[in-house]
């Protein structure tokens, strides 16, 4: 796979700077276009959470949806100094309705989604911006993630791998081989691995670093017991030790429902997410 259409979702929150930032760097790195998806929410990004009464929806929609149009005209000014100071091929893309459903749409003709994490605290949100592991799930094409706050000098450089050997972490090894074939370093993490003829094989890890290594990764392969962290606070953790500045994983590798409801790899990164994450599923 090879990046060559890029979709970076842009909104009024400063924040959107750095998301940005980071697309354009790669649209620059892999000769790939770019297009800044800009989303004015309409009335159904409101029922979808629940407000059917328009006396409930009319005013909250309103000031959302002026807030994004009055703020459209200088988000697609920094867009357009950004790729033109990048030397991209780049495409202004303003649209209106509910963020991820929007986003989903135009991610599906993209091979590479970037988007940001959303502040827990800040409850309109779900409302402007898409929900990362909706489209994640909506979209056959992989999702980078970018923290709300942080600063990200470089994405894809030192990588680290949660791998699980599903059929969610393969594809996300797979959407991001571009990024793992140029990176400096890949740590292959297993955590609690079970040995199985079906699923890791009688070494865990072998069988990923064999098929990674085919493709030209170096990777270094690690295995760990979680005892007491779930497996979403051991991956970030291992980030952090190794000074990661990616971290590549599937989504929603269990029942989703099942996620929602006690937790789960996918829930705790996205909320506690400290650096970049690709995700797939």
């Amino acid at each position: 796979m090879i990046y060559k259409d890029i979709l970076v979702v842009l909104d009024p929150d400063p924040r959107f700077r750095e998301r940005l930032g980071i697309a354009a760097g790669l649209a620059e790195r892999f000769a790939a276009h770019l297009t800044g998806l800009y989303v004015v929410p309409g009335t159904e990004s409101l029922l979808h959470f629940g407000y059917y009464d328009p006396s409930l929806v009319d005013p909250l929609n309103r000031e959302l949806r002026e807030q994004a149009a009055n703020q459209e005209e200088e988000v697609r000014q920094v867009f357009e100094d950004i790729a033109g100071r990048a030397g991209i091929s780049a495409e202004w893309r303003p649209a209106r309705g509910y963020p991820t459903d929007v986003a989903a749409v135009h991610g599906k003709y993209s091979d590479l989604i970037v988007l940001g994490q959303l502040d827990p605290d800040d409850k309109p949100a779900p409302l402007v911006r898409p929900r990362p592991e909706d489209v994640a799930l909506l979209v056959g094409a992989p999702t980078l993630v970018v923290p709300y706050v942080g600063k990200f000098a470089q994405v894809g450089k030192q990588v680290l791998v949660g791998w699980n050997a599903s059929r969610e972490a393969k594809r996300a090894v797979d959407d991001a081989m571009p990024l793992l074939a140029a990176a400096s370093s890949v740590t292959v993490l297993a955590i609690n691995p079970q040995k199985s003829p079906i699923a890791h094989g009688e070494v865990p890890g072998a069988d990923i670093a064999l098929y990674l290594a085919r493709h030209g990764v170096k990777a270094q392969v690690e295995q760990t017991v979680a005892a007491d962290l779930g497996i979403g606070e051991a991956l970030l953790s291992r980030a952090s030790d190794l000074a990661a500045d990616l971290l590549v994983m599937g989504c929603y590798g269990g029942s989703r429902v099942r996620e929602l409801v006690l937790g789960g790899a996918t829930r705790t990164i996205l909320e506690s997410m400290t650096l970049p994450v690709l995700m797939a599923h």
